[in-house]
């Protein structure tokens, strides 16, 4: 089993490049098969998530090839079947936009319900009522969701809560629909965006992305398109909060500012210089982080991807913090992890969390329990005096492209190594002692 040591009180600096956007990445590569023709996509993240969802569309009969480290060529001609039961789509949560793909372009689907961290309730009770609204019989059978139309009709949809998962979804099923679909109350976030930009590119008709309200006029056909994804959002706040929590000084660069502005705004809050440039931002740290109240929220609002990180930066603030989780019920399990490195964090009726600043955290064998949550642990150990293991690292590694690499660039002691390699450890203790 890898996990990563580190070695804290090292202060970050110099510059690191933002990978493509991993969720934006998981609606695009579903959407690349609802069409005949070829589909190159560039700014792909090779990460683990990503690399499971492209197994899978192989497993439908799709032709994917690799042209280079984060370009890919799609070409969807040859599905031959619209049923993926296999182990590679329960492990991940965006395997569920196949449904829509699926439904969209061959009116079937049959996808095993989707996994992923294990952070809350994430029902698909919203995905659903947006198929039915557009002529699907939806069923759960056998630990499947098995959808079917004899034909797609647009419909006005109005989403009870909002949800990025379903936008995207519906919005897949609905570009190949006869007639307008209206979604309203839809997501904003930058992914959805992209994922509609994408669609349009291969001739979709959808109009309204990035508002609440997004229109969709059906095409029969899409055809072939070159496309490059968007930043990750969320890695360029892991790093924008681990500089601050570091005390460092990094500019990071290939991210667009404007997506971080929640994230912007809170470290100015608690006394971080933040510079912005066209392409890049520059976060740059002195003094014990202030407190602050955060509220998590739909974009854009302060993610709940990002709250672990600033959950642990505010654990060495000075003053007292309070932190809501508004999102996801189960987004504070990393915070028993936090304790044992000398936190003084309490949850309360499981999301809030009230933090009393500490001067500083100790080293301490940690294990992460889901993606956003270990990289919080990650920054913990940056952060913390002594020499600190994170456990099961193949959470992180779902969505961060060459993490301990980007961190060693920035001057962060860290490493990769297997937990029965004791040479390797002791090799990294001598290194950096």
């Amino acid at each position: 089993m890898e996990q990563y040591i580190i070695k804290g009180g090292r202060p970050l600096r110099g510059e690191v490049s933002i990978s493509g956007y991993k969720n934006a990445a998981l609606g695009i590569i579903a959407a690349a098969i609802m069409t005949d023709e070829t589909v190159k996509i560039e700014n792909v993240p090779n990460i683990s998530d990503i690399n499971i969802l492209l197994d899978v569309l192989v497993e439908l009969g799709a032709k994917v090839d690799h042209i280079g480290k984060n370009t890919i060529k799609i070409n969807g001609s040859r599905i031959n079947t619209t049923k993926a039961d296999s182990d590679s789509v329960r492990k991940i949560r965006g395997s569920y936009y196949l449904v829509g793909a699926l439904l969209g372009k061959y009116k079937k689907a049959e996808i095993a319900l989707p996994g992923g961290c294990n952070i809350g309730s994430r029902p698909i009770d919203r995905h659903i009522k947006g198929f039915d609204a557009l002529g699907s019989e939806v069923k759960i059978e056998h630990g499947l969701i098995c959808a079917k139309a004899e034909k797609l009709t647009g419909a006005s949809i109005y989403f009870d809560e909002s949800s990025v998962g379903a936008t995207i979804n519906v919005m897949l099923a609905a570009s190949m629909a006869e007639g307008q679909t209206t979604l309203e109350n839809a997501a904003k976030e930058p992914h959805v965006v992209d994922v509609a930009n994408f669609l349009n590119s291969m001739g979709a008709n959808i109009k309204g992305a990035g508002t609440d309200v997004i229109r969709i006029k059906g095409v029969e056909k899409l055809h072939g398109s070159e496309y490059s994804i968007i930043p990750d959002q969320i890695e360029a706040g892991t790093f924008m909060f681990a500089a601050a929590a570091s005390k460092g000084d990094v500019l990071i660069k290939n991210v667009i500012p404007k997506h971080l502005e929640a994230f912007t705004a809170k470290l100015l809050e608690v006394g971080v210089r933040v510079e912005e440039y066209d392409d890049a931002v520059r976060v740059i740290a002195e003094n014990r982080p202030g407190s602050a109240h955060v509220k998590t929220l739909a974009y854009p609002g302060f993610l709940t991807d990002m709250q672990p990180l600033m959950t642990t930066l505010l654990s060495l603030s000075d003053g007292t913090s309070i932190v809501t989780e508004s999102i996801f019920e189960n987004r504070f399990k990393f915070v028993d992890e936090l304790t044992k490195m000398g936190a003084s964090i309490k949850v309360v009726e499981s999301n809030t969390a009230i933090i009393t600043g500490v001067e500083r955290l100790t080293g301490a064998i940690v294990s992460a329990s889901d993606l956003r949550g270990g990289a919080a642990l990650v920054l913990a150990g940056i952060m913390a005096e002594g020499y600190t293991i994170v456990e099961n690292v193949e959470y992180i590694e779902r969505g961060y492209e060459n993490f301990e690499k980007k961190m060693q660039k920035l001057g962060a002691a860290i490493a990769k190594v297997n937990s029965n390699d004791l040479k390797a450890i002791k090799k990294f203790k001598l290194k950096v002692s």
